[in-house]
C-alpha cells in the first residue's frame, strides 16, 4: 500500500463511491483523483465536484462522454445486432469499456499509480473493467476495494459512512433500494425483491417507460434514416448518435417499448436476476434489421447472424478492447456500407412494428424478380426443378 501515491477513482458522488473515497484515504494513505463520467445516466453529475471537494479532492475531471458513448461504442455495436443470450441488449456492458479507458487515460495524465472502481467482487462490472485497463495499460495498478474490505453489507457501509461523517441520501428504513445503474442506452435494476425470479417487479420500479396499460391507445409513427447501419436522421431532422438515443427513449418509453426481465449468465459463473429498460436501442435494433433485410446479401446476413453470439458474449464479458472484438468490429462495419436507408416504423403498447423501408441506392429487393404476378420471363420457374433435385440427392441416396 505505501507504494501507491495517487490513485484515480471511477466516482459517481454517490454513497458507496464516497465511502470508497474516504477508505482509499485512510488505508491507502494516498492522493485520490476523482473521475465522474455523464454517459446519460439522467442525473446531474456536477454534484460529485462539492462532494469530492468535501473530502479534500484537488484533482477532479468531470466529463460529459455522451456522444463518444454513443458514437464510438452503442453504434458500432447495434451495427452487428447485438443480443446476449437472446434477449439483453448490453446497456451496462457497453459503457464499461469507455470508463476503462479513461480511467487510465487520466492515470497517465496526473502521474497517477492506480485506478479504482467501485464494482464488487460478485458481479461482471469488476471483470469488464479490468480487462479494458490491463488491455490498455498493460502495467496499470488496480484497486478493487470490494476484494479487499470487510464493508460486505449495506449496515456495515452505513454504519462506516456515519462513523466518517459522509452524507447518506435517500434513507429507505431498512429496506435496501434497487442497484440501479443507467446511461443513455438503459437503466438496469438489481436486488431486493428482484432476487426472488418468482417475484413480479413493482410497477414503481420502473423509471423510463409507462406499462402497456398505460400505454396511449393511438400508434406513434416514425421514419428513421439510416447511412453506413448508422441513425442519422429522424422524420427528416438531422441528429448526432446522442441525440438520436435521447430522442428514442422518449418516445418509446412513452409507448411502454423496452422493458426486459431477465435471468442472465454471468461471467464470474452465477445467475442474476435483472430487470431493464432500453427503450431507444429497442427500437434502433429493430428498425436495423430491417433495413439491412433491404440491403444486405443472404450470405453476409447469415453470417453476422451466426457471429452476432460470439461478438455479444465478448462485449458482455470485457472484452471490446480484445483483438478478436476488434476483428470482428472490422467486418462488420464492412457489411455496412451498403446499409443506407430509411425505415418507418409505429410504436405502440410495448410494441415496435416495421410499416416500410426503402433504399434508393442500396436496395437488393427487385419487384420484377419477388412478384407473385406475371414477371415478364425476369425469373424461369422451370429452373428450380434442376436446383431442388440437385440439393435433394444426398436425401435420395440416404433414403433409398
Amino acid at each position: 500500500m505505501s507504494n501507491i501515491k495517487k490513485v484515480v477513482l471511477a466516482y459517481s458522488g454517490g454513497l458507496d463511491t464516497s465511502i470508497i473515497l474516504k477508505w482509499l484515504q485512510d488505508e491507502y494513505q494516498c492522493e485520490v483523483v476523482t473521475f465522474t463520467a455523464d454517459i446519460g445516466q439522467g442525473e446531474e453529475v456536477e454534484p460529485a465536484r462539492a462532494k469530492a471537494e468535501a473530502f479534500g479532492i484537488k484533482e477532479i475531471y468531470i466529463e460529459d462522454l455522451r456522444e463518444e458513448f454513443v458514437r464510438d461504442y452503442v453504434y458500432p455495436m447495434f451495427r452487428a445486432n447485438t443480443i446476449y443470450e437472446g434477449e439483453y441488449l448490453l446497456g451496462t456492458s457497453i459503457a464499461r469499456p469507455l470508463i476503462a479507458k479513461r480511467l487510465v487515460e487520466i492515470a497517465t495524465e496526473t502521474g497517477a499509480d492506480a485506478i479504482s472502481h467501485g464494482a464488487t467482487g460478485k458481479g461482471n462490472d469488476q471483470v469488464r473493467f479490468e480487462l479494458g485497463a490491463y488491455a490498455l495499460k498493460p502495467d496499470v495498478h488496480i484497486i478493487a476495494p470490494w476484494r479487499e474490505w470487510d464493508l460486505n453489507s449495506r449496515e456495515k457501509l452505513l454504519a462506516y459512512a456515519e462513523k466518517h461523517n459522509i452524507p447518506v441520501e435517500m434513507k429507505r428504513g431498512k429496506k435496501s433500494p434497487y442497484s440501479m445503474d443507467a446511461n443513455l442506452l438503459h437503466i438496469s435494476y438489481e436486488g431486493g425483491i428482484l432476487e426472488d425470479p418468482w417475484a413480479e417487479p413493482e410497477q414503481d420500479m420502473w423509471r423510463w417507460s409507462v406499462s402497456p396499460e398505460n400505454a396511449p391507445d393511438k400508434a406513434t409513427e416514425l421514419e428513421l434514416e439510416f447511412e453506413k447501419g448508422d441513425i442519422v436522421a429522424i422524420d427528416g431532422e438531422k441528429m448526432t448518435p446522442a441525440q438520436v438515443l435521447a430522442y428514442l427513449n422518449k418516445l418509446a418509453g412513452a409507448n411502454a417499448v423496452g422493458r426486459l426481465d431477465i435471468v442472465e449468465n454471468r461471467y464470474v459463473g452465477m445467475k442474476s436476476r435483472g430487470c431493464y429498460e432500453t427503450p431507444g436501442g429497442t427500437v434502433m435494433l429493430k428498425a436495423h434489421r430491417a433495413i439491412e433485410s433491404l440491403t444486405l446479401d443472404r450470405e453476409v446476413a447469415h453470417l453476422k447472424d451466426e457471429l452476432m453470439p460470439r461478438y455479444a458474449t465478448l462485449v458482455y464479458n470485457g472484452y471490446w478492447w480484445s483483438p478478436e472484438r476488434k476483428l470482428l468490429q472490422e467486418m462488420i462495419d464492412s457489411s455496412q456500407q451498403t446499409v443506407n436507408g430509411k425505415v418507418r416504423i409505429k410504436l405502440y403498447k410495448g410494441n415496435v412494428i416495421v410499416v416500410g423501408r426503402v433504399s434508393e441506392t442500396d436496395s437488393l429487393f427487385d419487384a420484377k424478380i419477388a412478384t407473385f404476378e406475371d414477371d415478364e420471363g425476369a425469373y424461369n420457374q422451370k429452373d428450380a426443378e434442376g436446383f431442388i433435385k440437385l440439393n435433394a440427392l444426398r436425401l435420395r441416396i440416404a433414403a433409398g
